[in-house]
């Protein structure tokens, strides 16, 4: 996709010279993001193939969410309290269930029946049934207090801090104390490609990453008036637009490594970012909002999203107990994400629900 890169100077030229045309400046930024997050998946790919796939999947995860992040900061920048809060719960879902599989399907297909750690999978499904639970509590909160109590804000500050603590100790518990849990199968070696440097990897994510988060300024500033002009809710463009866009760097890494027989990292990262980003990336922003944006932003997510979240851990928890996968059970992930797209897409999110 390297080509697409050249669609970097398109929107830097359109938001100069044209920057009425908002649907051209969110199509060009959009599409040259998707290059950029496949070079910071690349680079990643090869800073993790020294580090084993428990930290190699934690590495994939937190780069490509800084993607995520980046996008995610602009819009909280914007006041786009609503975009944000799509585009986390679009993360999620599309993490764990286009992600992981696109991931299970294409590896499938060339293996017939593909393992990895059950014991793994489901001590990461477990911290997505807690993330889920922390996004139930403040929308029920937020449901029987309305919309301006102010306790809302508070018990919001407070749930992050937990999140956060909760996530410094998967990490202990994954990396540290249980890491040979988490270790899977060893990698094969591999002659695919050429072999990065240290110093290579690193300079290609910081240039990356710079250039992410310039698209990703100008992505935001369309989003609103490219929404309306095509008669699509927030929630819609946050869910499964934004979020594809600031996952790409996933979806490449973990297809890839599935069709090589490794499920144990695609599966770290595509469950693992989840985890990523509902117990770190979104208690993160709410602190971060008391100092950036117009107002703070709580973890009071609309019934629809929380909803749609919850769903999507229940069938990955489901897919990825037994520590086995085919093609089969891909496709049921990737029916279930175009069932929740297509929702999404005829019931545009309107009013404080926001979602179908």
């Amino acid at each position: 996709m390297s080509w697409l890169l050249l669609f970097i100077p398109i929107a830097i030229g359109l938001e100069m010279w044209a920057p009425e045309r908002h649907q051209l400046v969110f199509a060009a930024a959009g599409l040259a993001i998707l290059p950029l997050a496949g070079w910071m998946g690349r680079a990643t790919e090869q800073l993790a193939s020294r580090l084993g796939e428990g930290v190699g999947g934690l590495l994939n995860a937190t780069f490509g969410n800084a993607a995520e992040l980046i996008i995610s900061i602009a819009a909280l920048r914007a006041g786009l309290h609503e975009v944000v809060k799509a585009s986390l719960a679009g993360s999620i879902i599309g993490n764990v269930l286009l992600v992981l599989g696109a991931a299970m399907l294409a590896g499938g297909i060339r293996h017939p029946e593909q393992s990895f750690n059950a014991a793994a999978a489901r001590s990461q499904a477990t911290m997505l049934t807690l993330a889920a639970i922390s996004l139930i509590l403040p929308a029920a909160y937020h449901s029987a207090l309305g919309s301006g109590a102010p306790a809302t804000g508070s018990l919001s500050i407070w749930l992050s801090v937990v999140l956060l603590c909760v996530y410094a100790l998967n990490l202990v518990f994954s990396l540290g104390t249980h890491a040979r849990l988490f270790a899977g199968a060893k990698a094969p070696e591999e002659a695919h490609g050429e072999v990065w440097s240290s110093g290579r990897a690193a300079a290609v994510l910081a240039v990356a990453t710079a250039f992410i988060a310039w698209m990703s300024e100008l992505l935001v500033g369309a989003i609103e008036p490219t929404a309306e002009s095509l008669g699509l809710g927030e929630a819609f463009v946050g869910v499964f637009v934004v979020a594809i866009l600031g996952n790409a760097a996933e979806h490449a890494t973990a297809i890839r490594v599935a069709m090589r027989d490794r499920m144990d990292l695609s599966l770290t990262i595509a469950i693992g970012s989840s985890v990523q980003v509902a117990l770190f990336v979104a208690p993160l922003l709410v602190l971060l909002s008391l100092v950036v944006g117009p107002a703070p932003m709580d973890l009071a997510f609309p019934g629809g999203l929380v909803l749609t979240v919850l769903l999507a851990v229940l069938v990955t928890s489901q897919v990825a107990g037994d520590g086995r996968s085919d093609w089969l059970k891909g496709v049921q992930l990737l029916a279930v994400y175009l069932i929740l797209g297509l929702a999404f897409f005829f019931v545009p999110a309107t009013g404080p629900h926001g979602g179908p």
